[in-house]
């Protein structure tokens, strides 16, 4: 595959996760979290560093868009990890453990939960949750960025 194909694959990639996941927001009525949310702006920065890159041909430009990918699959998988309970989340999209706290306590925590916590798995699909499919997809795209960074045509 020459370089522009492969540039344009990769960005399109990106768009379609990011409308995949304006799909299930607007169309499956799953709400976002905070860190659904901060995997959605790495894909946004590689649709523009890729219609840059076609536009310009500037060398450097894959390489940033692989960066991008590697940016939100990092995203993806930190945040699978906070869904299986590998691993704590923010504290502002995950709640606390309860035990020991006083009934004033437990309802503050209550009171100030997040709307849609990012420690929660709202869709999977063959055991992988979307954050799972966003790390997994994207590294796939990067990938296919830094085959794209690495073609002389």
């Amino acid at each position: 595959m020459s370089r522009k194909t492969l540039i344009l694959l990769a960005a399109s990639g990106s768009a379609a996760l990011l409308l995949g996941a304006w799909g299930f927001q607007y169309i499956g009525g799953l709400a976002p979290c905070k860190m659904c949310i901060w995997q959605r702006y790495p894909h946004g920065a590689a649709v523009l560093i890729g219609a840059l890159a076609l536009a310009a041909g500037w060398r450097f430009l894959p390489w940033a868009g692989a960066l991008a990918a590697l940016t939100t699959s990092v995203i993806g998988f930190f945040h699978a990890g906070v869904e299986q309970g590998w691993w704590e989340g923010p504290t502002t999209c995950t709640s606390g453990p309860i035990g020991g706290l006083s009934a004033e306590q437990l309802m503050e925590q209550i009171m100030t939960a997040p709307l849609v916590r990012c420690d929660e798995i709202p869709w999977q699909m063959l055991g992988i949750s979307m954050a799972g499919w966003n790390g997994l997809i994207s590294l796939a795209l990067a990938l296919i960025w830094i085959v794209a960074a690495t073609r002389r045509a």
